[in-house]
């Protein structure tokens, strides 16, 4: 039984907490120089930012899969996916709330620990939302209703840095030294709030509180049940992909102030527009690669597919332009989007194909990184954020096909290694100090990490041939 055209509010309802999800993760990459600056600590001791937020989601899968094994049956069947979204919300809340005793008594230990616990609220909304977001509707358009999801979280990644950096530096002179922590809580005590109205408008929308699967009833065929889940190659493969995707996208962002604090000498109060530049680059690549989700003319495709990059990019342009931002050295950044434009056309939609041609092209803008200088080098590094926009989906594709009645269970697992994106930051971070491989040669860990993806995605296209 096909699920009935979703309510327009419904949705936008729903993906809203998409927007949280981009907004705090993109913000850490400010916390991060400002917390290292404040505190004196080392390069890979401000990594622990990353390290436990990123790290909350597989402690919470962890914990959502004990309770729902000791339970007897999947929790969100129990209470419901909307309920659990909401309760996710209010978890998240409860996090917010100890920004306060941590700024006021500069204390890193309950820095970390509210963002941890951020993470394990988003860790219930993640198991719940994604789901629920495939099946609100036609199931055939599942992809492109998550791919709106998507857009909808690159926006906060977009503003979210620029936002925050705003309330913890808008009130100094450029350059000037932040005296204390105590600006640090403001934003995020007015995102436990939002957390609070939103869990409530899920609560009481009209989204539904259950899926209802057509292979649910019917069982094709029985070993399926008794099967190892990790005997599927594709599975733990994309395991493993899945935190080496999570893990270089967030180390590139989250190492890049120090990097350029380091080799331009910028200071932390001026490199927001770049961070948020990073992530822009993710929302530029998913409009990109959301063209083909549109029902028009051949025509038409073409020409969004150049007209829906430079949107988002206007967008970005816009937002640090309210923010009073220098515009200027960001307009040679349209030129490096046509690569993005032309990737997308190449790969044709095929993810093992796209997965091999992104990754290739990510590992050339690391090298490039690597062996340049200046704004050569901070350019490239940013333009990593292109090459990842996609890849979550081209490995979440590749990694659940031929599981069947197992998809939710390897669904699971596969959210669980979102934590790569606190373990690699944290070994970046490692790395980067200058008696080991230094801040620009550090992000050789980067291209180990698409050097992988790229075997993934040939793996699995051969698979498929054969």
């Amino acid at each position: 039984m096909a699920n009935p055209q979703p309510k327009t509010s419904a949705l936008i309802t729903l993906i809203s907490v998409f927007f949280f999800w981009g907004f705090v993760a993109a913000s850490n990459d400010i916390l991060i120089p400002v917390f290292k600056e404040k505190l004196n600590l080392e390069q890979w001791q401000s990594q622990m930012i990353s390290f436990a937020f990123y790290v909350a989601y597989t402690v919470g899968s962890l914990i959502y899969f004990a309770w729902s094994r000791i339970a007897g049956g999947d929790i969100l069947n129990r209470i419901g996916y909307k309920n659990g979204i909401a309760l996710g919300l209010v978890i998240s809340a409860l996090g917010t709330i100890l920004f306060y005793p941590a700024a006021e008594t500069s204390s890193f230990p309950i820095f970390i620990s509210g963002l941890f616990i951020v993470g394990l609220g988003f860790s219930l909304q993640q198991i719940a939302a994604n789901p629920l977001a495939i099946n609100l509707g036609d199931p055939s358009k599942g992809a492109q209703r998550l791919s709106l999801a998507g857009g909808i979280n690159n926006i906060g990644t977009t503003i979210g840095p620029v936002i925050v950096s705003l309330a913890i530096f808008g009130s100094l002179a450029p350059g000037a030294k932040l005296e204390n922590l105590s600006s640090v809580k403001g934003p995020y005590l007015v995102l436990g709030v939002a957390f609070i109205i939103v869990a409530l408008l899920i609560k009481f929308s009209s989204l539904p509180n259950h899926i209802v699967h057509e292979e649910d009833a019917v069982t094709k065929d029985a070993t399926e049940d008794t099967k190892s889940i990790f005997s599927y190659p594709q599975l733990w493969m994309g395991m493993i992909a899945i935190f080496l995707y999570v893990g270089v996208e967030v180390s590139t962002a989250s190492n890049l102030p120090e990097f350029m604090r380091q080799h331009l000498h910028i200071a932390t109060d001026s490199v927001a527009p770049y961070v948020s530049l990073f992530w822009a680059s993710l929302m530029i690549g998913r409009w990109t690669g959301a063209v083909g989700a549109f029902d028009v003319s051949k025509g038409a495709k073409q020409a969004l597919n150049f007209f829906l990059p430079y949107a988002a990019f206007a967008l970005f342009l816009f937002v640090n332009y309210m923010a009073k931002h220098d515009l200027k050295p960001f307009y040679l950044y349209a030129g490096i989007i046509i690569i993005i434009i032309l990737a997308d056309m190449m790969s044709k939609g095929n993810p093992a194909r796209q997965l091999i041609l992104f990754s290739a092209l990510g590992i050339t803008a690391l090298v490039i990184g690597m062996l340049a200088d200046g704004m050569v080098s901070v350019y490239a590094f940013i333009s990593v954020g292109l090459f990842c926009s996609t890849l979550w989906p081209c490995i979440f594709t590749l990694a659940i096909t031929g599981l069947g009645k197992r998809t939710n269970d390897g669904s699971s697992f596969l959210i669980m290694m979102i934590m790569g994106g606190g373990f690699v930051s944290l070994l970046q971070g490692f790395l980067a100090k200058d008696i080991y491989l230094g801040i620009q040669w550090s992000y050789l860990v980067g291209v180990v990490c698409f050097a992988y993806l790229a075997f993934y995605g040939w793996s699995r296209s051969k698979a498929v041939v054969q």
